[in-house]
Formats: C-alpha cells, sequence, structure tokens
C-alpha cells in the first residue's frame, strides 16, 4: 500500500514538473530586437571605431609575447 502511494506521488511530481515546465516555455519570450538598421550607420556609412579596450588588450599581447619571447632567448644561453 505505502509503495503504491509512493509511486503515485513520484508520477504526479512529474506530471505536474512537466506541465509546468512547458507551461513557463510558452510563456516565456526572449527580448525584442534592435530597432532600425545595424549598429554605427548603414551597411556603407560610418563604422564602429576599435578603441579603448580592444587597443589595450592587443597592447598586453604584444607584451606578453615579447616577454615569452625574451625568456626563451635568455633561457638557450
Amino acid at each position: 500500500m505505502l509503495i503504491e502511494n509512493v509511486f503515485y506521488m513520484q508520477k504526479s511530481v512529474r506530471i505536474i514538473f512537466t506541465v509546468l515546465a512547458i507551461g513557463s516555455a510558452i510563456a516565456l519570450h526572449a527580448q525584442p530586437g534592435v530597432p532600425g538598421g545595424p549598429p554605427c550607420g548603414g551597411p556603407f556609412g560610418p563604422v564602429c571605431p576599435i578603441d579603448g579596450g580592444v587597443s589595450l588588450l592587443i597592447a598586453a599581447g604584444l607584451a606578453y609575447g615579447g616577454k615569452k619571447s625574451y625568456d626563451m632567448s635568455r633561457k638557450k644561453s
């Protein structure tokens, strides 16, 4: 008797969870798209500038590569 009750409880929990999962997937919506055209002007308009963080990352990469090259050349000598 107890085993049957546990089985029905597990089955009802699975059904409730499935219904909630499907219901929430139907109710939730993604963010709307960007209104208008592409960012930073039209297809042949002004382009987005690469500035700030990207230039710092490039400089850090060059410094790291130079340091690694310097360390490797000192290790060989």
